[in-house]
């Protein structure tokens, strides 16, 4: 057998492409999908068993996060966001570390692997660590350098080194810039960010209109609108654009987002929990705006789990606009797939296709939730009766990362242990 060469036999294969599931066998070779087959191709003993009962979708993409968070959780719970991050995240943020950020990174990766996630944004400090952390688990992610203050332009060129180091390593690694929100970025600062992303062909992670209050903290309420700022300064056109949250932006303005290089992480657990409001995602798809998905930190959601997003993201918009047509359960998949893979700038992920990227999650169809289920009906059931308890196995560039509860390359048992004292060393608990 060649080694180079895994199969998927008998699975039922649905991604954003395809109007309904199909049951195929899968080929892939190295780290891309060679061969989509008519189901029964391959032979027995030569792939991974799906026997009918195992959906294999491309997957998941979270698409806004602070990885490293997964050491603050539970830290000022039912707080609203600027009180959060002003008398409890921030300060304790001060005391990090390399060492902490690659432990917390690891701890939220096993944590995404195990529920499907095979791409992830990262918006955070000690960025090489967090590489280091992404390239030895073998996880694919998009990383920046968070941008706070920096009068002095230290940290922009941190970020701009920190891409010229790791940006295309392994094929793992996309990296962005990292202004973290117009209220903590100076707006001359902000114009000389978008310049240098658009010089250098690196994307933007950019917090958008996230609170209530967020536009009138920045000092341009009454100056100028938020579509104007994202115009004056140069941000709307720099190559790859991921805004995370926009909960306030006017519904009346979604078609100014409706743009191939901009995307809308929409992270509605997060946006829930620090009572941070609803972001207007049906007018966004029905301006064609791009939407993913993002879970946040830790800290504020409070678990890593895209599935958790899916159901969310699909159910709230029907009961805010009393509305059940609203958001259906093919589009929140296609948000946490495709959308998201291709707004941090990997554009040969998130569909299972021939020549794409083989990330892919491998889900247990054979639970009581699923009786009933169909190759035209199959998308429903899983956004609306899965979870991601339902996980099988976790595919990140042809390697199966996690399988039936265990990781590959990766001590579990030694991770939890480190955490513990690096939350230890971070809090004193």
């Amino acid at each position: 057998m060649n080694l180079n060469k895994r199969g998927y036999r008998d699975v039922v294969v649905w991604d954003a492409e395809r109007s309904s599931a199909e049951r195929c066998d899968i080929l892939v070779e190295g780290d891309k999908i060679s061969s989509i087959l008519p189901v029964g191709t391959l032979k027995p003993g030569y792939a991974y068993e799906g026997k009918g009962n195992t959906a294999l979708l491309p997957g998941f993409v979270n698409a806004h996060g602070h990885t490293a968070m997964t050491l603050l959780r539970g830290l000022g719970e039912e707080l609203p966001l600027m009180e959060w991050l002003q008398k409890r995240i921030w300060p304790v943020e001060n005391n990090l570390d390399g060492n902490l950020v690659k432990t917390g990174t690891t701890l939220g990766i096993m944590e995404m692997l195990s529920t499907g996630t095979t791409c992830f944004a990262d918006m955070y400090f000690f960025m090489d660590s967090v590489a280091e952390a992404a390239l030895e688990t073998g996880m694919r992610c998009g990383l920046s350098r968070g941008i706070v203050g920096d009068s002095d332009g230290s940290k922009l060129r941190e970020n701009l080194k920190f891409a010229r180091d790791f940006n295309g390593k392994d094929g793992l690694i996309n990296v962005q810039l990292g202004p973290h929100a117009p209220y903590t970025v100076p707006f001359e600062l902000m114009k000389q960010i978008a310049e240098e992303a658009k010089e250098s062909g690196l994307g933007v992670q950019l917090h958008w209109l996230e609170a209530a209050s967020e536009w009138s903290i920045s000092g341009f309420e009454g100056k100028m609108t938020p579509e104007q700022y994202l115009s004056d300064t140069g941000m709307i056109d720099v190559p790859n654009l991921l805004l995370a949250h926009c909960v306030w932006v006017n519904k009346e303005s979604a078609e100014f987002y409706a743009k191939d290089n901009v995307t809308i992480a929409h992270n509605p657990k997060s946006n829930l929990k620090l009572g941070s409001g609803t972001a207007p995602v049906p007018a966004f798809l029905k301006a064609g705006a791009s939407v993913a998905l993002g879970t946040d930190g830790a800290a504020s959601n409070n678990r890593l789990d895209i599935w958790d997003e899916l159901r969310f993201a699909a159910l709230i918009h029907k009961g805010v606009n009393n509305d059940p047509t609203l958001i259906s359960s093919s589009e929140v998949l296609k948000m946490a797939t495709v959308n998201g893979a291709r707004a941090l700038g990997f554009n040969d992920t998130g569909l299972i296709k021939e020549g794409y990227k083989a990330d892919m999650v491998l889900i247990d169809l054979d639970k009581p939730h699923y009786v009933g289920w169909d190759l035209e009906n199959l998308v429903g059931y899983l956004v609306y009766a899965g979870s991601s308890s339902d996980v099988k196995a976790t595919v990140v560039a042809g390697k199966m990362l996690y399988k039936d509860g265990s990781f590959t390359g990766i001590d579990k048992d030694q991770v939890i242990a480190e955490s513990k004292a690096a939350r230890c060393k971070l809090i004193g608990r």
